[in-house]
């Protein structure tokens, strides 16, 4: 035991022990209690001069197991060929911490280097290897999904020549220039380099993916900063870098090319600034049950590279079952899909200051969830690529069955359709409750948008419903009027059901909609609106003085021309006295990677 002077001297010498970056020690302070002085650990490949050989380990895996709350791991240049599992748990005040070096380079990837290929008999210039790997166990094609769409596409081998990725091939009868094949019965991997290099004589850098997994926070308040990940096996639905602990901080990270997603958020709390989520086969990041997610300053771009199905999951991102979710100040930019999605009970999320763009589906696809607050964004040239059923999903942003929402403050421009509804007949479990309920479009609020030179119609209305609901009542004919029919609960004052369950009974008056204060702007050969489906009764309105006659949407509207200093240079600064300022639909706050504001008198 030592007495509270001893304790003073011996922590001193253990800061001055400890200047120079060696890893510290504990001092006990009485019989029961320790005063723990934090901990530095040093990865790097091989010894750093000018450090204690104590403090220094190898691997990222080996500090990620000695490292205790309040401790930092640093990690220098390399390339890490592993898979992290951070299982101990910081706190809040002693979160633990692993940083790259500033200014040194620092790679975690899924693939191994391989060197000793054998020459294939034969004039195809081919070359194997053992390949003792097969990621997908429980399917017999080893591919997620596992139907023929995907019978490529869900396989999760990965082989890259100087960092250029091959094409795989599922036979190795169909072996030609630039391409692999991973035999898992035979245990042997095959390859033909695109430039015809024999790799028998110096093989230039190959890398073939054989880690699933490259990092997983398993405890909480971990935080981690400055570390590129990449080349993943991953398969399907699965994150390269999973996050399942509380409250853990991700900063300056890259998340690229992984087979599947390059990271799933899977737990309370957690905050992601300033990443980049870039060229993943699937997914940019995947999140379900994350509440309270926050994502600041981050870019997700050009992701689903392989081809996934974009009905099933695909694009920028994905989140389920989330609460209180913010998205702020990131861009959304080139996904091939859906820009941003939330799908399935997702509650009070919001969507603020971003800019999605060129996205090849809905820049913002909400569905089957709750309250979306989605509030000063720029949304352009989104939804123009011939997705099979995304129609009612194309347009800058989609509420799709999903009630409560406000989406208010944003220029939505340029896109295929600008605002759209999409409403089928719907069910889904809540947060707190998996028992599926019905969910339809009610209680929306859009109002002071900029909806402009949307190439089809700057709202649509896809309601794919045969009960009329779309419509007010005295538009409804007789036909959707006798499908509406139902007896309302008296006991519980709920909304009347029919024999199925589903909502009934309603029309455009019940369904509490408004569409106000919002400027909208289309060239002659270009809809204001579209409501309903093409396929069922619809209308089209070229002008507002109909949309509010019939729909009685808008009674403060204006169609009028929308100025912009450059719109190709993503200058949205507008005239003093623009209309859109007079009536409140500018954008408030900055938005990364345009210029917003009001441009100087001449």
């Amino acid at each position: 035991m030592l007495l509270r002077a001893d304790i003073k001297i011996a922590m001193c010498l253990t800061v001055a022990l400890s200047s120079g970056g060696g890893a510290e020690a504990e001092i006990e302070s009485d019989a029961s209690a320790m005063v723990v002085v934090p901990r530095t650990w040093h990865v790097a490949p091989g010894n750093l001069r000018g450090l204690p050989a104590q403090a220094q380990v190898p691997t990222i895996s080996e500090a990620a197991a000695k490292a205790r709350p309040g401790d930092t791991v640093v990690i220098h240049e390399g390339i890490y060929r592993e898979s992290v599992m951070a299982k101990t748990s910081g706190t809040a005040a002693r979160p633990i911490r692993f940083k790259a070096a500033p200014g040194e380079h620092v790679v975690v990837t899924g693939a191994d280097e391989i060197r000793e290929w054998r020459k294939e008999p034969g004039d195809g210039n081919v070359f194997s290897v053992r390949w003792p790997h097969r990621f997908v166990g429980w399917s017999k094609t080893g591919t997620h999904p596992d139907d023929d769409e995907h019978r490529m596409i869900g396989r999760c081998e990965q082989v890259f020549i100087r960092g250029y990725p091959l094409l795989q091939v599922l036979d190795r009868s169909r072996l030609g220039r630039g391409t692999f094949f991973a035999d898992t019965d035979a245990n042997r991997l095959y390859i033909c380099p695109r430039d015809n290099t024999d790799l028998s004589k110096e093989p230039p850098l190959v890398e073939a993916s054989a880690r699933p997994v490259l990092w997983r926070s398993e405890g909480a308040h971990i935080h981690l900063r400055g570390i590129r990940f990449r080349y993943a096996a991953n398969m399907a639905q699965q994150g390269a870098a999973q996050f399942e602990g509380d409250h853990g901080v991700v900063e300056d990270c890259v998340f690229e090319s992984m087979n599947s997603s390059g990271a799933t958020f899977t737990a309370a709390g957690l905050e992601v600034r300033r990443c980049l989520f870039q060229e993943n086969g699937q997914l940019g990041f995947g999140a379900g049950r994350a509440h309270g997610l926050f994502l600041s300053e981050c870019i997700v771009r050009n992701n689903n590279v392989k081809g996934f199905d974009r009905g099933w999951e695909a694009g920028g991102n994905k989140l389920a079952l989330c609460r209180n979710v913010v998205l702020e100040k990131c861009q959304f930019v080139g996904n091939r899909g859906n820009g941003i999605w939330f799908d399935i009970g997702n509650e009070k999320c919001v969507v603020r200051n971003c800019l999605i763009a060129d996205n090849e589906d809905a820049g913002i696809f909400y569905e089957i969830s709750y309250k979306l607050h989605a509030h000063d964004n720029i949304i352009i040239n989104n939804g123009f690529a011939a997705t099979p059923s995304s129609w009612g999903a194309a347009a800058g942003i989609s509420l799709s069955s999903s009630p409560g929402s406000l989406i208010e403050r944003n220029l939505i421009v340029g896109n295929r359709e600008g605002f759209d509804f999409r409403e089928q007949y719907r069910k889904t479990p809540l947060i707190d409750d998996e028992k599926d309920r019905w969910i339809w479009n009610h209680d929306e609020s859009i109002r002071n948008n900029v909806l402009a030179l949307n190439r089809d119609a700057q709202v649509g209305g896809w309601f794919d419903v045969d009960d009329g609901r779309h419509w007010p009542a005295a538009m409804q004919d007789a036909a959707e009027k006798d499908k509406g029919k139902a007896t309302r609960d008296l006991a519980t004052n709920d909304t009347a059901k029919d024999e199925t369950g589903a909502p009934a009974g309603l029309t455009l008056e019940t369904l509490a909609i408004t569409f106000e204060n919002n400027l909208y702007e289309a060239r002659p050969w270009q809809n204001l609106f579209q409501w309903g489906v093409p396929w069922k009764r619809h209308k089209k309105y070229t002008n507002l003085n109909d949309i509010q006659a019939d729909l009685k949407f808008e009674s403060e509207g204006r169609a009028t021309t929308f100025k912009v200093k450059d719109y190709w240079a993503r200058d949205f600064r507008v005239p003093a006295g623009s209309p859109v300022l007079t009536m409140g639909c500018y954008p408030q706050g900055d938005v990364p990677g345009v210029k917003l504001g009001t441009l100087p008198a001449r």
